[in-house]
């Protein structure tokens, strides 16, 4: 009788065993081998297409930047099923939209202008985070050139069609009463170069990219600056795609999380954070501190300040025209 009772608990576990490996993880999902059941819950993609602006740099000059470098966000992402990160930078923000419009990318990093253009023209994305919340532009102009804001009346002042710039330039220009010919250059390296050659007189870029430190280095002048005034700050945003976000809801907290890890990580080891932003970006390593504070890093996904500042932007952005419609931001926000 005992060997019969112990052939049949054997019997009953084999059956178990079978049941348990026909149900679990390693069985085909109903979404096909694209999809997994991650912890999330339910069929997650395996892949994330990732993309930022600032393709002069294999990887963004930021906490997310630090995250992929050094595997911190590929590590989390893959508890939650997402197996594959594909990083794509892109030189202006209108190069990424498309991409996001076209549906080639799933995630975008870009200045909130970009972000904001995007969605008022129907693009369905949703803001995840802020990355920054106090991002500067200045107005560059040759050392024998224009001083002043008023020194651009009949002139010509270049920028980025469309970015955080744009809307820095053309708001100093009405405030100033200023009337300059805004000209789009796509690329801030073609910008300044047009400056150097004597087409344009001002050109309204970003302090911290290293080629802009270099040209004030060599005696061109910042004539404005947009610390000068609060509301003349960007966001930096990240969006996902509501396709995306449709297929897995909690990547924005996943995501978020993520990035955390990343900031915590950086913080830590703040000499090694600013070594390999040098190596990144070719900026000398005792300058990197100054173009990229790790101050600037805003650690909450979304803030007061961030939203404020975000709605100031897609206010002017629709008001100019620049937009081609306008939108709830809270409803934007995945929150």
């Amino acid at each position: 009788m005992k060997i019969k009772k112990y052939g049949f608990h054997l019997a009953l576990v084999a059956a178990l065993a079978l049941l348990l490996q026909g149900c679990g993880a390693g069985a085909a999902s109903p979404g096909g081998e694209g999809n997994k059941e991650g912890a999330s819950g339910g069929d997650t993609p395996t892949v994330l297409n990732f993309g930022y602006v600032g393709g002069a740099t294999k990887l963004p000059a930021d906490a997310e930047g630090w995250g992929f470098h050094t595997g911190i966000i590929q590590e989390h992402l893959k508890e939650h099923g997402i197996e594959e990160v594909n990083i794509t930078g892109f030189l202006t923000g209108p190069d990424l939209n498309e991409s996001l419009i076209s549906g080639r990318l799933d995630v975008g990093l870009s200045g909130d202008a970009p972000a904001i253009n995007a969605k008022a023209a129907g693009a369905k994305t949703r803001l995840i985070t802020l990355r920054t919340v106090n991002g500067r532009s200045i107005l560059v102009a040759p050392e024998n050139g224009a001083k002043s804001l008023q020194d651009l009346e009949g002139k010509k002042a270049a920028v980025v069609k469309g970015s955080a710039m744009h809307r820095y330039l053309l708001t100093i220009l009405s405030e100033a009463g200023v009337n300059a010919e805004v000209i789009n250059i796509n690329s801030t390296g073609d910008s300044l170069a047009a400056l150097k050659r004597g087409e344009v007189d001002a050109v309204a870029t970003v302090p911290y990219l290293l080629v802009v430190h270099q040209i004030l280095q060599e005696g061109f002048t910042a004539i404005h600056d947009s610390a000068s005034d609060p509301n003349l700050a960007f966001a930096s945003a990240d969006v996902v795609t509501e396709s995306y976000l449709e297929k897995f809801p909690e990547f924005p907290r996943i995501w978020n999380e993520a990035r955390e890890k990343a900031i915590a990580d950086l913080k830590a080891k703040p000499d090694e954070y600013y070594a390999w932003l040098a190596e990144l970006t070719g900026a000398p390593v005792d300058v990197v501190p100054e173009l990229y504070p790790i101050e600037d890093i805003s650690e909450t996904a979304i803030t007061d300040e961030g939203v404020r500042l975000i709605t100031v932007s897609k206010d002017f952005l629709v008001k100019e025209g620049v937009a081609a419609g306008d939108f709830d931001v809270e409803a934007w926000i995945a929150r």
